[in-house]
């Protein structure tokens, strides 16, 4: 077999055999990726060309530690070394998953008391929705498996987690979601809570959760699953009080709640936890991208004591627990993520997530409040976004047409200004996620490159 390495060939190459997730399959297989990416680091990323990007997201939000940690890579080497794999089926175990969980564990909110992992945040949240109806069946109410969600979280791709997520390019074509779903009304004031107090946009969304349990049935509910802070949805924060007001609601009915710290977690929000900043106490919580910051494929299941007792109850009527994979507790991803922690802690990197945050969106406000295609700059620390809408009349915003595609030229021509950005779903909406070790000089390219292409895309459009 030949092997061809020029830039030239490696994209040919992933133009003719890769499949690309989320992507426009007809375009790649014309025309291929806008570049091929070849080193990586601090926020910096390198193609085939030697052109040099910011990577303003992080990759998918996850490589919060940066890229080319070297610390990282020796551990996971030196782990490959003393022990490549190990099960955890039949009780079998290696010392690295133990060390992490306690960690874990330590950090986690209180009450939590024991991890499970996986490979992926889908596969984790696929796993809590199979741990919410294991719990209730083993509490004698089998009736109990809705689960609910919020219009416009993110929450995966599998067959269920897609159609947890609240997006409608997630569900078209797939046949989803499946029957057992739900989905609440999503925190997005710029559109849902136009002209509206905290207070009373809280009322009006609890009254949204209230009608959907009492038309459900609250016997018929096993959880709701929730971003602290929702990501690929819009980056959006909930109101004063709102969560306050659903916990009571959700311990009212006894329905368990998932925080999905998938993106939230490990200090992107400026403390370790989006449950710590939100007020959140989880029955059972999901993290993976920033536990070892995208340099392995890991993600855990934390589950509180109330919940872990009822499971270990269950052995009694169904034996031995029924779910796992290959990969659980793989040593040489709880060796990276030890390693990517170890940075974290040693690097003070949450404060710094918080501080350098709190630059970037006073440097967005500044650049965008007020643009002619801006609707709202929202955010919270490290996590921002910038979304564009026609106009805004007394009655809210007016959306661009699809067809427009604003978000997109928006961030294309910020690609060809050296910044990779993205544009979220079902919106014309741009987030900023970028590593926590972004200096002032990077935050500043990237946004001045999204001003500069925003102000292209307004003139293309005669504003």
């Amino acid at each position: 077999m030949s092997i061809r390495n020029t830039p030239e060939d490696v994209h040919d190459l992933d133009r003719r055999y890769v499949f690309h997730p989320f992507t426009s399959l007809a375009d790649h297989q014309r025309d291929g990726a806008a570049f091929v990416l070849t080193h990586g680091a601090g926020a910096r990323l390198t193609d085939t060309t030697g052109r040099e990007y910011v990577d303003a997201m992080a990759g998918l939000w996850c490589v919060n530690v940066g890229y080319g940690r070297t610390e990282i890579g020796e551990a996971m080497a030196a782990q490959s070394a003393r022990l490549s794999y190990c099960h955890a089926f039949s009780g079998m175990t290696s010392d690295t998953p133990a060390i992490l969980s306690q960690r874990l564990i330590e950090m986690a909110p209180p009450g939590m008391a024991r991890v499970f992992y996986g490979n992926s945040g889908s596969d984790a949240n696929d796993t809590q929705v199979k741990l919410a109806w294991y719990y209730n069946n083993i509490l004698g109410r089998p009736q109990k498996k809705k689960i609910i969600a919020r219009q416009r979280g993110y929450h995966g791709v599998t067959i269920m987690t897609a159609g947890m997520t609240g997006l409608p390019g997630l569900h078209a074509g797939f046949d989803l979601p499946l029957p057992m779903i739900r989905h609440a009304m999503a925190p997005r004031r710029l559109w849902e809570g136009h002209g509206l107090t905290d207070a009373e946009f809280t009322a009006k969304l609890v009254a949204d959760l209230e009608a959907l349990i009492a038309a459900e049935g609250a016997d018929t509910i096993a959880a709701m699953i929730m971003e602290p802070l929702m990501g690929a949805g819009g980056v959006i924060a909930p109101p004063a009080g709102y969560y306050e007001a659903v916990q009571a609601i959700l311990r009212q009915h006894d329905i368990l709640l998932i925080a999905d710290e998938v993106i939230c977690g490990f200090g992107r929000l400026g403390q370790m936890f989006g449950s710590t900043v939100f007020g959140i106490a989880p029955d059972m919580m999901t993290v993976a991208k920033g536990l070892t910051s995208a340099y392995f494929p890991l993600s855990a299941c934390i589950v509180s004591q109330r919940v872990w007792d009822v499971l270990v109850a269950g052995g009694e009527q169904y034996g031995a627990f029924g779910h796992g994979y290959t990969y659980s507790s793989h040593p040489v991803g709880a060796a990276a993520a030890l390693a990517n922690l170890d940075i974290i802690e040693s690097e003070g990197l949450v404060a710094k997530a918080a501080e350098t945050g709190t630059y970037l969106q006073a440097r967005l406000r500044e650049a965008f409040v007020g643009h002619s295609l801006v609707g709202e700059v929202r955010g919270q620390a490290l996590i921002a976004a910038v979304e564009f809408v026609d106009r805004i009349e007394d009655s809210g915003p007016v959306a661009f047409d699809p067809a427009l595609k604003v978000a997109p030229r928006i961030v294309k021509g910020a690609l060809a200004r050296g910044v990779i950005g993205r544009a979220l779903p079902s919106s014309d909406a741009v987030a900023f996620s970028p590593p926590f070790v972004i200096s002032r000089a990077e935050i500043d390219k990237a946004v001045m490159a999204f001003r500069d292409a925003a102000d292209e895309v307004a003139k293309e459009l005669g504003r």
